[in-house]
């Protein structure tokens, strides 16, 4: 017995002096609104069910953050988000529509424009509503006094960004889109020669014109960032942080970057070691659905189903373009059913069912479905790889153009734009898409390499963020690269040393030769 006692005892004292384990760490979040929500909602209902306690600071006019939780404990702040709603994504849509009739060189740097303008404003509204926060003492000695462990945020809203970093906390991005592009693009070497630029709309495989427009992209997202991103976020810099911090410099010091991008779905290019990959970790295996909506997919015998759904913040297509959409629907021997919000449309068919809300990844997963019609946001993307289903894309803002142009690269997708977009047209695009196995055969594909991985994307996702808490963060995974500044990054310092060197050589080479020949000169003179 006594040596039982001892190996007890033993196995005890080493629990003891073992590394605190991160269950039931305290974590801070400030997510997205929106779609964005529902990839950090599903990363949270993993972190709550492995012991941690979570608080998610949320804006009293959240569209989809609900203020009352299971999971969380929220804490509401006035993020100034009434200076917007959603019909401004409509008029944006409508905006963005105008500017896809121009020529494919030129319609990119339209849309482009419009977003630069959201930015604008947008980052306008953080830095004030960063401002309020940081001077608000009550609200951050809240922060201080609750010792939270670790910062989750996804850095599309900055103020999660701003705030880890005043409380000096590790942190986590869980992320795709950053500041004014993709993730890759602010943390990661970028040679354009064949990493598209967000909104692009190029693939990796570029002739010279395409490189010019790539590069000229380039140029445009560094002036948008220097121009319009950082500078309403000066004030609050200076008061509240060490010389030179800028918006850039918070971001890259964020210990692991959760990228939601699959190499199956993004080109291949650098990366870096504290970014992770956690692309469609939101998609899960499908559900059983309502028995309504069971009996109206069984309904479609063997010419199966037809899922729509254009996400979150777009409400409604122009009223022309959702009649073609309906009569084209009509003459399918498919059922479809079409997430809709808005009028119904007068050439709606019997076959279709308008719901303003639907099951999508349950609906993509079931045997009866055989194509998907979307705008191409990433969730939608992803679930559709993770089920095999081709997609029909009608890309609407934002990255959606490129994303359904990877897809379409990849021969897993046809693409057909909203702004011409006829019943004719729709039909046909739609009858191809059914009808052409490749589309099929080709998605399927990548659906298969997409899930063969050592582990599921989610358990990825929760084991970086336990190891940044258990660790107090991965520093040791930062490059250097993210503290030189510019000058330094490129060598720029060396060029112009070399340069200037290079210069006084051939001077003095000069000057040499010149001194020499004089003298040949000067003697020949004389002795003439």
């Amino acid at each position: 017995m006594s040596g039982l006692y001892h190996v007890f005892l033993a196995g005890l004292s080493i629990l003891m002096l073992s590394p605190a384990c991160s269950s039931g760490s305290r974590i801070l979040v400030v997510p997205v609104d929106g779609s964005h929500w529902i990839n950090m909602k599903i990363l949270l209902e993993e972190l709550h069910s492995r012991g941690h306690n979570i608080t998610v600071l949320r804006s009293t006019q959240s569209w989809y953050i609900p203020q009352n939780s299971s999971i969380y404990t929220s804490i509401d702040v006035f993020m100034l988000e009434d200076e917007a709603d959603l019909d401004f994504y409509n008029r944006m849509l409508l905006n963005v529509m105008e500017c896809r009739r121009s020529p494919s060189f030129i319609h990119t740097f339209c849309q482009q424009s419009w977003i630069t303008s959201m930015l604008s404003k947008g980052h306008g509204i953080l830095a004030r509503a960063s401002a309020m926060l940081l001077d608000d003492p009550v609200f951050i000695n809240r922060m201080k006094e609750a010792k939270f462990d670790l910062m989750l945020t996804d850095p599309g809203l900055t103020l999660g960004v701003i705030l880890g970093s005043y409380l000096k906390l590790p942190m986590v991005f869980n992320v795709r889109w950053i500041n004014s592009g993709e993730g890759h693009l602010t943390i990661a070497p970028s040679p354009v020669s064949y990493v598209p630029v967000s909104g692009s709309e190029l693939h990796d495989q570029m002739h010279f014109v395409e490189r010019t427009k790539n590069m000229l992209h380039y140029f445009y997202s560094v002036g948008e960032h220097y121009l319009f991103v950082e500078p309403p976020y000066t004030d609050v810099f200076k008061r509240h942080f060490p010389p030179g911090t800028s918006l850039l410099s918070l971001q890259l010091s964020a210990d692991i970057w959760l990228i939601r991008t699959d190499f199956i779905f993004e080109f291949p290019r650098p990366t870096m070691p504290n970014v992770i990959y956690i692309g469609g970790f939101q998609c899960k295996n499908t559900r059983p659905l309502s028995a309504e909506l069971e009996d109206f997919m069984q309904s479609s015998g063997e010419h199966g189903v037809v899922v729509m759904s254009l996400g979150t913040l777009v409400s409604a297509l122009p009223h022309d373009v959702t009649e073609a959409i309906a009569a084209a629907f009509a003459e399918l021997p498919q059922k479809v059913v079409w997430r809709f919000v808005g009028e119904k449309p007068s050439s709606l068919g019997n076959n279709t069912l308008l719901l303003k809300w639907l099951p999508q990844t349950d609906l993509l997963g079931h045997p009866k479905t055989r194509a998907f019609v979307a705008h191409g946001g990433t969730n939608g993307m992803y679930e559709a790889i993770f089920h095999g289903v081709p997609v029909l894309g009608l890309p609407l803002l934002f990255d959606q153009f490129d994303n359904l142009h990877r897809l379409k690269v990849r021969g897993a997708a046809r693409v057909v734009e909203a702004h011409s977009l006829t019943k004719d047209d729709f039909l046909e695009a739609l009858k191809d898409i059914l009808e052409t196995p490749s589309y099929r055969t080709n998605i399927q594909r990548l659906s298969r390499i997409h899930k063969d991985k050592p582990e599921p994307p989610m358990d990825t996702a929760v084991f970086w963020t336990e190891y940044v808490i258990r660790n107090r963060g991965a520093s040791h995974l930062k490059s250097a690269g993210v503290d030189l500044p510019w000058y330094s990054y490129f060598c720029l310092d060396v060029a112009a040393v070399a340069t200037v060197l290079t210069g006084a050589l051939v001077w003095a080479f000069t000057f040499i030769c010149k001194v020499l020949c004089c003298q040949r000169a000067d003697k020949k003179v004389k002795k003439e």
